[in-house]
């Protein structure tokens, strides 16, 4: 799944950065555990949170539709999508002001990687049963 692998190692620096971010934060505030109701820690354990919920279940639907022999520029597609995705979600939360046009454009972008990709592996799974 060498496409599926490509957008995966493009996420994880990503991901490391939202957690030093948080970490960060962690140390700044001297907060080990929790958040001590410290607003700036809440909003980058968010927006760290969210990535680890919404990237794994999308990266697996993913490689599922890459397995089933989805086209591959669909693939490509939904793994440049998803990528703009988190960066608009994260840059969007993380603004002292909160920009809603980016957050709002990183979910709904998420949410249509989600189902494209959904709808690729029950397409893929139906012509394999009854192919």
């Amino acid at each position: 799944m060498p496409i599926t692998a490509l957008y995966a190692s493009l996420m994880v620096p990503l991901f490391l950065v939202l957690a030093a971010r948080v970490i960060r934060a962690r140390r700044g505030a001297r907060i080990a555990v929790g958040d001590g109701g410290n607003r700036m820690l809440i909003r980058r354990m968010r927006v760290h949170a969210n990535f680890a919920e919404y990237v794994p279940l999308s990266l697996l639907l993913l490689g599922l539709a890459e397995s089933l022999g989805t086209n591959a520029w669909l693939l490509h597609g939904l793994g440049i999508a998803l990528l703009g995705a988190r960066l608009s979600h994260a840059f969007g939360m993380s603004q002292v002001e909160e920009n809603f046009s980016f957050r709002v454009a990183g979910v709904v972008t998420t949410f249509g990687v989600l189902g494209i990709a959904a709808l690729a592996c029950f397409y893929g799974a139906l012509a394999g049963v009854f192919g």
